[in-house]
């Protein structure tokens, strides 16, 4: 007779269920960068560079021109996305999301903020080419100091319905009720530098999104 002692019997149980509810959890979710080229992509706006370098998308700004965007070739309406993205300390940048882009080639609407300035304001909204900021961090300290300068960073973002909510590293950011713009393409920002020479880039990678069906009862 083989006696099998009960505490090992529940931790081969609960090695077998955690890989299974890790897997749950992700499903759903599709890459929007290959990791190899941009297919998919379309630039918008100025006429920073984008490129693929080690598995990220790199911008890099030029001077003299207008704030640069590469954005999906699909529009995305109710998601959940996650990237992680890592700027040099002087190029303001952000991710646009529900934005969309006019006859003269000016990108509009919701941006995620990436602010590697002192004021830290990294996952707050800002409405590009309209309204200004929308969820700024000034009373939101702990999302400020969650951001980490000269590292990778992550942001999170749930966009149901007319609510629009953001996370860096974790740590609850923005959280925003508007029903501008239902849906639109996501975009990768590279801002204007004006008559700066020195080069200056942003990376995104890990880029990945769910769509989430439409809430009925709204």
């Amino acid at each position: 007779m083989i006696y099998r002692c009960p505490c090992i019997t529940l931790i081969l149980g609960l090695l077998l269920v955690t890989p299974v509810r890790a897997a749950d959890a992700e499903k759903g979710f599709l890459p929007l960068f290959d990791g190899k080229t941009l297919d998919g992509w379309k630039q918008h706006g100025g006429k920073a560079r984008y490129a693929v370098e080690d598995g990220a998308i790199v911008g890099t700004s030029a001077p003299n021109t207008p704030n640069s965007f590469l954005c999906t070739e699909n529009t995305y309406g109710d998601f959940i996305l996650e990237l992680e993205f890592r700027g040099d300390s002087a190029l303001n940048s952000g991710v646009q999301i529900r934005s969309e882009v006019d006859a003269n080639d000016r990108v509009f609407g919701y941006q995620v903020e990436i602010d590697p300035s002192a004021r830290a304001w990294s996952g707050g909204i800002y409405d590009e080419g309209r309204r200004g900021w929308l969820n700024d961090l000034k009373k939101n300290e702990p999302a400020r100091k969650a951001f980490k300068r000269d590292e990778w960073n992550k942001f999170r973002v749930e966009a149901k319905g007319d609510s629009i909510k953001t996370w860096i590293n974790g740590v609850a950011a923005a959280d925003l009720n508007d029903s501008k713009t239902p849906r639109g393409f996501i975009g990768l920002q590279v801002h204007g530098v004006g008559k700066k020479t020195e080069p200056l880039h942003v990376r995104f990678r890990n880029l990945r999104i769910k769509e989430l069906e439409p809430n009925p009862s709204k």
